[in-house]
């Protein structure tokens, strides 16, 4: 008895309201070719400081506002880490992984700019805890509780 090969045929995608996946937005596709420049500047060396200065001298108001201030509490915080960009967003780094970073409003047009924590930063509290937080604005309240965050994180 012979056998006889089927070819298998391909599954349909199933979507919601009958329209094809859109793939990654335009701020998206931005960020990843900002990230394959900033790992080329990598490799040769670049001054990533340079480089977290100029991402934030870039950004619209309120963001650069908050992008500079946050600079200055997190080199205050943690002088061991280093800027960077990462994706186009200033981030702080800590032998070379990314400890924290700013994401600014503007950038995926969201309403609130954001600090978030890498899974390399040491700031877990028990079983459960949050790595990102949304600022819209900073008061001296905010400021404290970035510092011992980012304290937290380096520990």
């Amino acid at each position: 008895m012979a056998t006889t090969k089927t070819t298998p045929k391909p599954t349909k995608r199933a979507t919601t309201g009958g329209s094809a996946p859109k793939g990654f937005t335009a701020e998206e596709k931005a960020a990843m070719r900002e990230r394959v420049r900033e790992l080329k500047a990598e490799a040769v060396k670049a001054d990533g400081e340079a480089e977290a200065i100029a991402a934030i001298a870039k950004m619209q108001e309120p963001d650069r506002a908050i992008a500079k201030r946050l600079h200055t509490l997190i080199k205050a915080a943690a002088p061991g880490l280093a800027a960077k960009t990462w994706y186009g967003m200033p981030a702080y780094t800590k032998d070379g992984d990314v400890i924290c970073y700013f994401q600014n409003a503007g950038k995926f047009k969201v309403r609130y700019q954001t600090l978030g924590f890498s899974d390399k930063a040491q700031i877990d509290d028990g079983a459960m805890w949050p790595i990102q937080y949304a600022l819209s604005k900073l008061t001296a309240t905010e400021e404290a509780k970035i510092t011992a965050l980012v304290k937290k994180a380096v520990r």
